[in-house]
């Protein structure tokens, strides 16, 4: 008889993925959620997983085995009064993947402020390519998997590459999810302040981070990016082994893996990679900027520790075919190149522009963000952000997403055009998407990039935007 298992909040990325994969090892799956739309209830439909709108008492059947509780769930929700009433068993969505599928795994847990899903990508990738046959679970679309892309595969050895999320798990579980995640490997590419609905300061995040390096078995391997002074600032609390990367000369000490000579040209990389201070190959990956090569540089040192050979790995890096949001072309109308980016932190706004930039050096560049994640949408780096669009020559700021935030505590859009204006940068708040659509239509000129940046939808601006360019 087979485990019925439901699903409160299946449409979240990592909820549905979680949902496809319980499902292709044989469990009977559904799940509800309050809006279900496409791409999400697309993917549930192709998986063969029920998928009920709206939440509600009955959608709890006297069948079910186990509930997994969404981190978007809270006390008040008619499924989850349910499941407590009738003392269903229930867990969270990183106790759901550790109980079914790392036990068992080498797992290889890709974690940082920035640059997870790449990462993990990458990783999964390369050790795919490389005949290690992973399973792979990512908070992105990577085109390298399945016919059209995917979130996840399920293969025959012993690595499991997840990308390590420091939010919280559940309404019941205030930890970070990739605490439960038993790593073997831990990939930490960076560690900044960020999700400021959870964490009250940056001391608040790096405790989380220094737990996670707590877990890290004696014969495990700890990867450090030594390039960012909060990751860094870890490796003294490792038990395990501590391998260091990065592409800086001036971190004071010798680095275990370092990328140097960086050759950017429009949409590739190519780069040299010195193991402990030795040559250890030539590399080329089809991303651009810095830190696209220091997620790649995770990605080598993880394949290396797998026995994977040089020329393996160099030959899976040139075959990455990127993830969906990240830096992704949408579309060419009239002359103008539109990307979609998930960036919505200050550093990752940065390092998307200054990447763009370098490999366009005298291309006009239209950059258009949305404030909409917790932290984007606060006061908090209202300072940062003002350095952050450096890379662009026209910057068009979307209306806060979160607009019931207090005023003390929202970020000040008209605040940040007055700081991007003094510092020389030509920058204008926009009342609305189709204000926005409409200024680009008017001024764009032939060979413009744009690049539209928000961790959700933008209210459909791409296509938008390319009709009304087109």
């Amino acid at each position: 008889m087979s485990t019925h298992i439901h699903l409160i909040g299946v449409c979240g990325t990592a909820m549905a993925t979680l949902a496809a994969m319980l499902k292709r090892k044989g469990f009977n799956v559904r799940g509800s959620d309050q809006d279900v739309y496409p791409p999400m209830s697309d993917f549930l439909a192709a998986e063969g997983i029920p998928t009920l709108a709206g939440y509600r008492p009955e959608h709890i059947g006297a069948d079910l085995d186990l509930v997994v509780v969404g981190n978007a769930i809270s006390r008040g929700n008619p499924e989850l009064e349910e499941v407590l009433d009738r003392k269903i068993r229930y867990c969270s969505l990183p106790e759901a993947i550790r109980e079914h599928f790392l036990w068992g795994a080498r797992s290889v847990v890709i974690a940082g402020t920035h640059g997870k899903t790449t990462t993990a990508a990458l990783t999964g990738w390369l050790l795919t390519h490389g005949g290690a046959d992973p399973s792979v679970l990512v908070g992105g679309i990577v085109r390298n998997f399945g016919d059209h892309g995917s979130s996840y595969r399920l293969g025959q050895g012993r690595e499991f590459v997840i990308e390590g999320d420091e939010y919280d798990s559940a309404f019941f579980d205030k930890t970070a999810k990739f605490l439960k995640y038993l790593p073997d490997v831990a990939v930490i590419n960076n560690v900044e302040f960020d999700h400021a609905d959870i964490y009250p300061d940056l001391e608040a995040v790096t405790l989380a981070f220094r737990r996670l390096v707590n877990l890290v078995p004696r014969r495990g391997l700890l990867l450090i990016g030594a390039d960012s002074p909060g990751a860094r600032a870890l490796a003294g609390s490792a038990v395990s082994r501590v391998e260091t990367f990065g592409t800086a000369d001036d971190t004071g000490a010798a680095l275990d893996w370092q990328a140097h000579d960086l050759e950017p040209t429009c949409d590739t990389t190519r780069f040299k990679v010195r193991r402990h201070g030795s040559a250890f190959g030539s590399f080329e990956v089809p991303l651009v900027g810095t830190h696209n090569v220091r997620n790649a540089l995770a990605a080598i040192a993880v394949a290396a520790d797998a026995s994977l050979p040089v020329d393996r790995i160099a030959d899976g890096l040139r075959l990455f075919a990127g993830v969906k949001r990240r830096l992704e072309v949408v579309g060419i109308a009239d002359g103008v190149t539109v990307y979609d980016d998930f960036a919505h932190h200050p550093t990752a706004v940065a390092e998307t522009l200054a990447a763009l930039r370098g490999a366009n050096p005298a291309t006009r560049i239209w950059a258009v963000f949305e404030p909409r994640s917790a932290s984007s949408c606060r006061r908090i780096f209202q300072d940062d952000f003002a350095t952050a669009f450096a890379g662009a020559d026209e910057v068009l700021i979307a209306p806060v997403f979160r607009s019931k935030l207090p005023d003390a505590e929202r970020l000040s859009i008209p605040q940040l055009v007055q700081e991007l204006q003094a510092r020389g940068q030509s920058a204008r708040a926009s009342e609305s998407i189709d204000d926005i659509v409409s200024v680009i239509a008017r001024e764009h000129r032939f060979g413009d990039l744009v690049v539209l940046m928000s961790n959700g939808g933008f209210g459909g601006i791409h296509q938008k935007l390319l009709r009304a360019l087109a």
